[in-house]
């Protein structure tokens, strides 16, 4: 029999949390969605109607795809509207691909009275922005270092811990001076990607797209796409563009688990700023939600990355993708055990070595 030696234990933390996770999935593993929302079944059917079924995305249909990134922003607790969102995010089409679920022909008012006008707002701005220049070199690539976001989140922790405690706040703090820098308490202005003129988003639904993100990638990305982009170096910085890369390639595991991990990170950053930002202005009797902020938007944070405070080393990661394609692919063999574990040692963000070595350890 392969040995077995016991895995550290999670934390108490971990242990209450997933009970709740486990709940919140049941419905969606049962295929029991009118649990999850009264109205998830018919903006299915509708979705299926106008033939999201039928378009070929990534590594399944387009209506898979839409269904998996709502699945996963419900069980990281997001709010109804940016769920919605998530299910409908190319009702228009958007900066990524030009797929449209409805027909032009339908207005916003239609779309609208389907999914309700919060999300619909949402759906609309998602579609219109440059998402991936604000995603990526306005937000992510603005904190290249891990060290840096590391330092930063322990920094920010420390100053959300004053402010709620103790009432105590400094805004020139370096590291919020840099977030601030990189995403200010007004928002940003953007350019419609078809018309070119300004539009403004707030810094909270700029948070939400960014958690839309991260569900969007870590739903379709496989190893067909670090081939597309030349991700050689796991980090997902899109450094190339490789026409000759042919779908669906060799079927490895992709290298995004990187690229999520710092999404996180700076998403906490955001949220955290927003935290302080509030009790700073309701200390100076400003304390009624700002609707130009969206302040009535909860920022969950996913239960991913130890709550998104820790972020994948990338040769780490890639090391842990080819330890698991070896034991993968060497037919479950004398050195699968010692392979597998090595996998989830350098990376302890993905179940599936876990559960594979299951097997062998049976």
């Amino acid at each position: 029999m392969p040995s077995y030696a016991p895995q550290p234990m999670a934390s108490s933390s971990q242990r209450r949390e997933l009970p709740a996770l486990l709940e919140v999935a049941r419905p969606f593993l049962r295929g029991e969605l009118e649990a999850v929302d009264p109205a998830l079944p018919g903006l299915v059917a509708v979705l299926r109607s106008v033939g999201a079924g039928e378009c070929w995305h990534k590594h399944g249909s387009f209506l898979d795809h839409l269904v998996e990134v709502y699945r996963i922003l419900k069980i990281w607790s997001a709010p109804d509207a940016v769920a919605r969102c998530g299910l409908f995010h190319s009702a228009y089409s958007n900066s990524y691909v030009n797929l449209v679920i409805f027909d032009p022909a339908t207005t916003r008012d239609h779309v609208r009275a389907l999914i309700g006008a919060p999300a619909e707002r949402l759906v609309h701005l998602f579609c219109v922005v440059p998402r991936h220049s604000i995603i990526h070199e306005d937000l992510l690539f603005r904190y290249p270092s891990n060290a840096e976001l590391a330092e930063n989140l322990a920094l920010s922790e420390a100053s959300l811990r004053e402010a709620i405690e103790r009432g105590v706040t400094d805004p020139e703090e370096p590291w919020r001076r840099k977030i601030r820098s990189v995403l200010p308490p007004e928002g940003v202005t953007v350019r419609h990607i078809k018309t070119g003129e300004d539009v403004g988003v707030s810094r909270r639904v700029l948070a939400a797209f960014l958690l839309m993100t991260m569900a969007d990638f870590s739903d379709q990305l496989f190893g067909f796409q670090d081939a597309l982009f030349r991700n050689d170096d796991g980090r997902l910085e899109f450094s190339g563009n490789n026409w000759a890369a042919l779908w669906p390639g060799n079927g490895k595991p992709g290298l995004w688990v990187n690229s999520i991990s710092r999404m996180g990170a700076v998403y906490t950053l955001i949220v955290r700023e927003e935290q302080i930002y509030l009790e700073e202005r309701k200390r100076g009797g400003g304390d009624l939600p700002s609707s130009e902020r969206d302040e009535d938007m909860d920022l969950p944070i996913p239960p991913v990355f130890e709550g998104c405070t820790r972020v994948l080393d990338a040769g780490e990661q890639i090391a842990a993708r080819d330890m698991y394609w070896e034991a993968v692919c060497g037919g479950g063999g004398e050195g699968a055990e010692g392979l597998l574990r090595g996998c989830a040692e350098r990376n302890p963000y993905v179940g599936e070595p876990r559960l594979v070595a299951a097997q062998v350890l049976l």
